[in-house]
């Protein structure tokens, strides 16, 4: 087929991809290239010499590369089940499922557990994941301005008056992922209880960096009955999938009910072998956490003093240009210096506040990361030139 009937054939795809080019929000795949300020692999261990061997060991001892078809059916494996047992041990948790990878999992939780009488009261700069899985619920769902507390009581008060009976979930990220900021766990944990809500957070971006072990930023509330947390396996654990914490009621209901599950092939049993790796790795990573934690400080600094950028006090550092054009030729810039520094641009991020997501992490040393930011500043400062 050539090229001209091809694109007459899926011309509205066509049309679609002219737009997206002619707003400065055409994506395209690129190869790795640069120092890693774009992965989430905060603590290096993507890459780790413990976790390869963890492969190789799981192997020798016979553990499958593929699962053959669903949990359900055959997929279900011995690793599948030694992972989330220790998963829920580790984690303070009555249970906990594993998934292929977060988006899967968030999809799945918010698609099956809400019931058509409740109603999912979100955070508006929540994950995609969660959206989509709310598209596919049953539940009506609300979003409140960002981490304001008092909104989501008002939300499930305001639904309460008009005589609804159902269960309320309230859905936040922990740390969310663009921005860099941490959710007001505690004081969301009390709406919670007050109003017999059901708190559900994504730690996607904190589980192995935040919290006792790595545990998370929301560890102390993992063995209560209204709490509900996603782990992933892809970020910090460096290795890929997804975990729902959970009652195991939740759990079962998920594995009787929920489609994602229940119809997709089940994650490789040799990846659930070097997740459990990963999970005692990151319990004993303290001084890979307190490693992160001085560049995330340093970085801070340096980015406050020579770049008036406010630090996030995150491994997740949002630098905040507005429009899509100068978004990507910032980054594209910084690309040329030698950084993998990537632009986010609606809809990811809300409109106006294209930026680029510096992502700190230990596969760059500090003196790396020092540079990057005068680097920006220069190109800050030709900017403001220009």
């Amino acid at each position: 087929m050539n090229d001209a009937r091809a694109k007459s054939r899926h011309a509205a795809q066509a049309r679609g991809l002219e737009a997206l080019a002619r707003r400065n929000r055409l994506r395209q795949l690129s190869p790795r290239a640069g120092l890693d300020f774009a992965s989430n692999d905060y603590l290096g261990l993507a890459s780790a010499p413990e976790l390869r061997e963890a492969a190789m060991v799981a192997l020798e001892q016979g553990a499958s590369i593929g699962s053959g078809g669903s949990r359900l059916l055959r997929g279900n494996d011995a690793e599948h089940e030694a992972l989330e047992a220790e998963a829920a041990t580790f984690f303070g948790a009555e249970a906990a499922l594993f998934f292929g990878g977060g988006f899967v999992a968030n999809y799945a939780l918010f698609s099956t557990l809400p019931q058509r009488e409740d109603l999912i009261i979100h955070d508006e700069l929540i994950h995609a994941s969660v959206h989509d899985g709310m598209k596919a619920s049953r539940a009506p769902h609300v979003a409140v301005p960002h981490n304001d507390v008092q909104a989501f009581g008002d939300a499930i008060a305001k639904w309460r008056s008009q005589g609804h009976t159902g269960r309320a979930w309230i859905a936040v990220e922990s740390l969310y992922s663009m921005d860099g900021d941490i959710a007001p766990l505690e004081d969301l944990m009390s709406v919670a209880r007050w109003h017999d809500a059901i708190l559900v957070a994504d730690e996607a971006h904190a589980t192995g960096v935040f919290g006792p072990q790595g545990r998370g930023l929301s560890a102390r509330f993992e063995a209560t009955e209204n709490f509900i947390a996603l782990h992933t396996c892809g970020k910090a654990l460096g290795v890929m999938g997804g975990i729902i914490t959970a009652p195991k009621v939740l759990c079962d209901f998920i594995v009787n009910r929920g489609r994602p599950f229940i119809y997709a092939t089940a994650p490789s049993p040799l990846l659930a072998a070097v997740v459990r790796a990963s999970l005692r790795l990151i319990a004993r990573g303290d001084e890979r956490r307190a490693q992160l934690n001085h560049l995330v400080q340093r970085v801070g600094r340096a980015l406050e003093e020579k770049c008036g950028i406010q630090p996030t006090g995150t491994q997740i550092q949002p630098v905040i240009v507005g429009s899509d054009a100068e978004a990507v030729r910032l980054a594209a810039a910084m690309q040329t210096r030698g950084y993998d520094i990537r632009a986010i641009r609606p809809p990811t991020v809300p409109e106006g506040t294209a930026r680029l997501r510096l992502s700190l992490n230990l596969n760059v040393s500090e003196d790396e990361a020092l540079a990057m930011v005068d680097d920006l500043a220069e190109e800050q400062a030709q900017r403001l030139a220009s």
